[in-house]
């Protein structure tokens, strides 16, 4: 007979990788939060990839991937002299959140619609961010413009901002040729459609703040 070690749970083997590399690694050893930050931004561009496009497989090697700049960041956070977390504090961070914003699971609140469900999740979030004076508190700034701007529209939306729609296309496909064509027509012009749509999404910003403070006074 022949003793068996129980094989260690993957996700705690994965950070314990992460620990040693930290430590025995000489180019790992030195990199900061902020070194890794286009890292993060490469990685979770291929799973955008995998996910639209990509095998199963491809699916699962990019989930790993952005999972190691999580265990990565915190690592690097558990060394902190001042405030020190670990990737076990960030788990427990994350599962007491949705815990709370999920109350129609764990908490006896019904909700029987995804609507229903969004008016809880919003509630919640509220009560977390009761410090936050306006709506686009916590919006970043570096999103794609085109994901800020559909943001933005939302936030925008129960104050009566936004953009007067064009002709709408009937499908996703019509509106990627329409938005393709939108480009077309700033390249023949020489304009710069990121900068403009950027700038205008500034104008949008200002006006929903302006509007937040008209309801605060």
């Amino acid at each position: 007979m022949t003793d068996t070690q129980p094989q260690q749970d993957p996700l705690r083997q994965a950070a314990e990788t992460m620990r040693l590399v930290r430590d025995r690694c000489v180019w790992t050893r030195q990199i900061t939060h902020r070194d890794l930050v286009p890292y993060l931004v490469e990685e979770s561009a291929e799973l955008v990839d995998a996910v639209e496009e990509g095998s199963r497989a491809d699916l699962r090697e990019e989930l790993g991937d952005l999972l190691w700049q999580v265990l990565f960041h915190a690592e690097i956070a558990s060394r902190d002299p001042v405030e020190p977390f670990d990737i076990d504090d960030v788990a427990r961070g994350l599962t007491e959140k949705m815990v709370r914003r999920h109350p129609h699971v764990f908490a006896g609140e019904v909700a029987e619609t995804p609507e229903q469900v969004l008016v809880l999740w919003n509630a919640a979030k509220a009560a977390e961010k009761s410090t936050r004076t306006s709506v686009l508190d916590g919006v970043s700034e570096r999103m794609p413009s085109l994901a800020l701007a559909q943001k933005m529209l939302g936030k925008g939306a129960p104050l009566g901002l936004g953009a007067a729609p064009v002709d709408a296309p009937s499908s996703e496909a019509e509106l990627g040729e329409a938005l393709l064509g939108l480009v077309a027509l700033a390249r023949e012009n020489g304009w710069d459609a990121e900068r403009a749509l950027r700038e205008r999404l500034r104008g949008l910003s200002a006006g929903i703040r302006e509007a937040e403070a008209g309801l605060r006074d």
